[in-house]
């Protein structure tokens, strides 16, 4: 890493406080307000505390007003009315809510200004070097834990002569601050006194980040697998390209020299089914598994893509209350170009289900003041939770510390979330603790802050963004349930639909000990998140939302993608290794215009052939009775195939792909297939 190269922020919260007057003064104690950060600066892991601009006084008061978005400021000066307001600091733009709910929205120290006279308030720009503070971790010695109706903590060094101020947690974080600095270092509890914590320091080669795990060695990773699968499995497995790839690879001669089946010996090495468990999949667990021999699927027709759709046109699609018209055309259009950013914030909700389609103005309005009030029960419910109780409470705790781990790292490269002073991240951070509360059996899986992400940034709202996350969750929660069910679904499924449409790929795969695409496995973890870019991830998340063309679309998504890799994957005749990477550094590299161009293609080609195996048929949705409409007319530029069959029957409304299954008996008299029991 070069010198000029910045410290990468591990950790950061803001909010702690250091009591600044002497024991012995009888004044109260001055606050010095400012945020606390974990860094690695060169390699080596600091810990820095830095005030704010001003410090902060106790005789100030800090209030909700009557919009819960803002937060009033009273501060008291000489010559001024205590009870007047002197500032307002506005977290955020969005709509006002219920005012009895203003208590427990989420509020901030704001940086205050000298009051006009210069009295009142202490002139700290001197002393600002006097309370920031910068050390190594591996420096430091202990750490005493106070519970003085807050956490209290206080570092020794190992150095004697060197003596830190307390800090203290008012408005909470001393867990999230622990646990990450035990990504770094041993902290174990003293023997004769159980607020005193000892440090110390193992190998730095081995104290890498959760990020920058794909330098570690095989050591670190077993470990951290071994120690919690299961985290690791959501979190880090999700990452499984990069774990695998750069835990065993050796020297590139020797790379060159093993063959596959060596590759997945090292496999062994970690147990699989302990690293997912419940992932491993085997031919006994698919009953009616269908080897296509041979099949002629036709030639894949050309398709085009449209604009988004506009404001206008959204407009020109509700009637004079409300009501949305003609909803299957509507969606169709939406599939076939995606939306305008003016247009996301609304018609996103619809597309979610978190508003019914024939549902008037005033309807939304009420639906919008009970959610609201829901909302913000569900979030009294751990705002109110005392640092004393949440000790108690484990479940909670480790929900509250995952998730200030992800809300720290979650795209903090978008201005919505970029900066330490961030109201988006406390937004966040808010939802996903109140969907802990909505649902208490899950909790939060870590990737589910890459699903919040995206859709608070549109809506800007946190009520908004949380119902929505409840309906994207209602689709994805198999995704993040332990027993791994539905990944382990999704990629049966998806290796059946590449056996269909490349059969030499795939034995190809299959002789690389990849037949099973667990590379994909990110992909479909987290919908494509961080394969994309944020603009593409938008797009393909309300393209995928319509529910159109197909059930399980996303699937096709995946098979777009491998379809345009393959050659080169052949070509360069990848191992095992090889193909993981190669899949991995395709993130933020793919067109997503041209990804959706060839998933649909994909998808009607697949239907133009008149005898699908039963799988397929069942995995897409398709049936002569009940069939997703086929998107057709000049005004979506697609052709439709001579061969496909026209539904007898057209669907009003459409799945989201998750919800509905259809069967019919398999046929065999145009498709050559064999069966295995």
């Amino acid at each position: 890493m070069s010198a000029d190269t910045p410290p990468k922020v591990l950790f950061e919260h803001e909010g702690v406080f250091i009591h600044a007057n002497t024991e012995d003064s009888e004044e109260q104690d001055l606050l010095v307000s400012g945020f606390l950060r974990i860094i690695d600066k060169d390699g080596e892991i600091m810990v820095e505390y830095k005030p704010l601009e001003d410090t902060v006084d106790p005789s100030n008061m800090l209030c909700a007003g009557k919009d819960s978005s803002s937060v009033m400021e009273w501060a008291y000066c000489p010559g001024e009315e205590r009870s007047s307001p002197q500032q307002a600091v506005v977290l955020e733009q969005q709509q006002s809510y219920e005012t009895e709910w203003d208590m427990i929205n989420a509020v901030s120290f704001p940086k205050r200004k000298p009051c006009s006279n210069g009295e009142g308030a202490l002139n700290h720009t001197h002393e600002k070097s006097k309370w920031s503070f910068t050390f190594s971790v591996w420096d430091l010695r202990s750490i005493t834990v106070k519970e003085e109706g807050w956490s209290r903590l206080v570092f020794g060094m190992k150095e004697p002569p060197t003596s830190l101020p307390s800090l203290h947690f008012h408005q909470g974080g001393s867990e999230g601050f622990l646990d990450c600095l035990r990504r770094y270092i041993i902290i174990t509890e003293a023997p004769d006194d159980e607020t005193c914590l000892l440090v110390s320091t193992p190998n730095r080669a081995l104290s890498q980040s959760f990020e920058n795990l794909l330098d570690d060695n095989n050591y670190g990773l077993v470990t951290k697998l071994k120690k919690d699968s299961y985290v690791t499995t959501l979190g880090g497995f999700s990452k499984v390209t990069n774990y695998i790839f750069d835990a065993f690879r050796g020297p590139e001669l020797e790379q060159q020299q093993r063959q596959p089946h060596e590759e997945v010996a090292d496999l062994d090495i970690l147990g699989l089914g302990e690293v997912i468990p419940g992932l491993e999949i085997n031919q006994q667990e698919e009953p009616g598994f269908e080897v296509i021999t041979r099949m002629d699927l036709g030639a894949r027709p050309e398709v085009t893509r449209r604009e988004p759709l506009s404001a206008e046109d959204w407009a020109k699609h509700q009637d004079q209350e409300g009501r949305v018209k003609n909803v299957p055309q509507l969606k169709k259009i939406i599939f076939k170009g995606g939306l305008c950013h003016a247009v996301r914030k609304e018609a996103w909700k619809f597309l979610l289900g978190y508003y019914t389609w024939d549902s008037t103005y005033d309807e939304r309005k009420g639906q919008q003041r009970r959610k609201t009030d829901e909302y913000f029960r569900m979030k009294l419910q751990w705002k109110s939770v005392s640092e004393e109780q949440e000790r108690r409470n484990s479940r909670l705790r480790d929900c509250r510390s995952l998730i200030e781990k992800d809300v720290n790292r979650t795209d903090r490269t978008n201005r919505f979330y970029e900066g330490i002073d961030n109201p988006g991240l406390v937004l966040l951070h808010d939802v996903l603790m109140t969907y802990c509360m909505y649902d208490f059996d899950l909790g939060y899986v870590q990737g589910m802050s890459d699903l919040l992400s995206p859709i608070l940034y549109v809506m800007d709202n946190e009520v908004d963004a949380f119902w929505c996350l409840v309906s994207f969750m209602d689709q994805m929660h198999q995704n993040f349930e332990e027993p791994m069910q539905g990944m382990k679904t999704q990629l049966i499924q998806l290796s059946t639909l590449l056996r269909l449409l490349d059969l030499a790929f795939w034995n190809y795969l299959e002789s690389q000990d990849s037949g099973y695409l667990y590379f994909c496995f990110r992909w479909l973890l987290i919908r494509f998140k961080r394969e994309l870019s944020y603009p593409d991830v938008l797009r393909l998340w309300e393209v995928i939302w319509t529910g159109l063309p197909c059930q399980n679309f996303h699937l096709l998504v995946c098979c777009a993608i491998l379809d345009s890799e393959k050659r080169k994957i052949m070509e360069e005749n990848y191992g095992f290794n090889e193909i993981l990477k190669h899949i991995n550094d395709l993130s933020m590299k793919l067109d997503i215009e041209e990804i959706l161009q060839k998933s649909e293609a994909i998808c009607m080609q697949i239907r133009s052939c008149k005898d699908l195996p039963h799988s397929i048929s069942e995995i897409l949705g398709f049936n002569t009775e009940s069939e997703f409409p086929r998107l057709e007319g000049r005004e979506f530029g697609t052709l439709d195939s001579p061969q496909s069959p026209r539904p007898t029957q057209r669907q009003e409304d459409f799945s989201n792909g998750h919800n509905r299954h259809y069967r019919e008996p398999p046929t065999h008299n145009g498709c050559k297939v064999s069966f295995i029991s």
